[in-house]
């Protein structure tokens, strides 16, 4: 795999997993959703072209503007009706999708919130442990100027000559 992979800790492992989770089960309800949107627009295009043909057909027939008239005035209504269908479609297919997510948010985000929390403790400590190392290696560093030429701290088992 990965060099960064094997860096990776419990806690980055378990919070990318919840938000991969949680990401792609919405990508899968706004997929759904974009398919039947587009099922619907084409179900639209195809009444509203095959409507259009026959009102042409039946306007092309008319045997005086009048009647030409009347025909294509009688096809506003429906057309009307339909876009008006096809608009509270559109608008149920919106809540659902609004449900569907809010119930998915409602599913992940208890987990991906613990495992963001378990990664804060996880950072924090690190940087606790990390900062204390630095810390001494300053004192090291400062005792180690202050006593350049090393007396005093001599190690057990060595003795100093003087």
């Amino acid at each position: 795999m990965f060099s960064f992979m094997q860096s990776m800790t419990p806690a980055v492992k378990a919070h990318m997993d919840a938000q991969l989770s949680m990401f792609s089960d919405m990508s899968q309800q706004l997929f759904g959703t974009v398919q039947k949107v587009n099922a619907l627009n084409i179900q639209i295009a195809q009444t509203m072209l095959e409507d259009s043909l026959k009102s042409a057909q039946q306007v092309l027939s008319a045997q005086n503007p009048q009647e030409a008239l009347s025909i294509a005035a009688s096809q506003a209504q429906p057309t009307a009706e339909r876009l008006r269908a096809y608009q509270q479609q559109i608008s149920s297919i919106a809540a659902s999708t609004q449900a569907d997510l809010a119930r998915s948010a409602e599913t992940h985000v208890p987990q991906t919130s613990r495992t963001a929390a378990a990664l804060a403790e996880e950072v924090a400590r690190r940087a606790s442990e990390e900062t204390a190392k630095v810390t001494q290696r300053q004192r090291d560093a400062m005792a180690s100027m202050m006593n350049p030429t090393g007396a005093g701290t001599a190690t057990a088992g060595t003795t100093n000559v003087h």
